[in-house]
C-alpha cells in the first residue's frame, strides 16, 4: 500500500499545451507535446500516446494535468521532461484535466 507521504514526493501540476506535433519516429503513435508550466518552472515537453481521442489542434491551448519531478526519458530522438496523466478507456487515452481554467503551474493535490 502507498502511504500519503509516498503521493507528497510527486509535484503534479497543471500546465497548458502550446505546441502539438505528430511524432513520427515513436514506435506506437503519439504526439510530442510542449507544455508551458508557467513562469517559474517553465516550458516543458513530453511525448504522449492520445492520437485515439485528440487531433493536434484539439490539444493546443488544453490544460492538462502532469507529473514534473519524474527524471526525463527518451524516446526514440526526443526528451521528455514530463508524464502527462491520462485515464485509459477502451477507445484511447483520455486526459486529465481542471473543469475550470487556473494558472500555468498551480500544484495538484
Amino acid at each position: 500500500m502507498a502511504e500519503f507521504k509516498d503521493f507528497l514526493k510527486l509535484d503534479i501540476k497543471i500546465g497548458t499545451i502550446i505546441k502539438a506535433e505528430e511524432f513520427k519516429k515513436a514506435k506506437k503513435k503519439a504526439y510530442k507535446l510542449e507544455i508551458d508550466f508557467g513562469s517559474k518552472i517553465g516550458i516543458k515537453k513530453s511525448s504522449a500516446q492520445i492520437t485515439e481521442k485528440y487531433q493536434v489542434e484539439d490539444l493546443i491551448n488544453k490544460q492538462i494535468v502532469a507529473i514534473i519531478n519524474f527524471p526525463p526519458k527518451q524516446i526514440a530522438n526526443f526528451i521528455s521532461d514530463v508524464l502527462v496523466l491520462g485515464i485509459y478507456t477502451n477507445d484511447g487515452v483520455v486526459l486529465l484535466s481542471p473543469d475550470k481554467i487556473v494558472e500555468n503551474g498551480t500544484t495538484v493535490g
